[in-house]
């Protein structure tokens, strides 16, 4: 039986810094709906659905016709929110996680992150990067980086410069992380249900506990 992947798309209102975010009308569309169409054309998804707890945007999202899953109003991530989900969708195989703050995430990196997931079986989760279009932006603590080996697998997520290049050291490039997810819903489960790492804590990115549970 073929392997079935969800897309789930988290979304809340109560944003300190911008409330009401998801709903914000970007070029005559809300922002959340920009994303979800976006979504809709990754050939990979057999089923996207809006995880939220607000019921204004649960009422727009139905409205455009997305599927909807009301949520607990206590979670502390998008991830919690999405796990919430996961866990009742028992017929889906590989779960990926889609911020809803991303107008132009790119349906081609969701297919390559099913892919990735469906063509190594020992593979639990896949993300997505690329280089900076600008190598001063790698200065941001606000752009996250990630080093990978040869094999592509990631080795560390930062908000500082990875690699620090020395004076006179050989020309490096450095790699935004992109913020989207997939995972085979067993490991997304147990994900949820480890306490935040030390470095996770330390650089305030939730990825770092995967690397520090020793997940590939």
């Amino acid at each position: 039986m073929a392997s079935k992947a969800l897309g789930i798309i988290p979304a809340r209102w109560g944003s300190r810094r911008f409330p009401g975010k998801p709903l914000h009308v970007i070029a005559g569309k809300p922002l959340l709906r920009r994303v979800w169409e976006r979504c809709r054309r990754a050939k990979s998804l057999d089923a996207i659905i809006i995880a939220t707890d607000d019921i204004r945007i649960a009422e727009a999202a139905f409205s455009w016709g997305a599927e909807v899953s009301l949520t607990s109003s206590k979670h502390e991530s998008g991830t919690d929110r999405a796990a919430e989900v996961a866990a009742n969708a028992t017929k889906f195989n590989h779960i990926i996680n889609i911020q809803g703050d991303e107008p132009l995430v790119d349906p081609r990196v969701i297919d390559r992150l099913v892919a990735a997931l469906r063509n190594d079986r020992k593979l639990e989760m896949s993300t997505a990067a690329h280089p900076f279009a600008d190598s001063a932006d790698a200065a941001s603590p606000h752009q996250v980086k990630v080093v990978v080996n040869a094999d592509g697998d990631a080795l560390y997520f930062s908000r500082s410069p990875i690699p620090f290049v020395r004076q006179n050291a050989s020309r490096v490039t450095h790699l935004r992380h992109q913020g989207i997810y997939g995972y085979s819903r067993k490991l997304l489960l147990q994900f949820v249900r480890w306490k935040p790492s030390p470095l996770e804590r330390a650089e305030s990115l939730e990825q770092l506990r995967a690397l520090e549970n020793g997940v590939r």
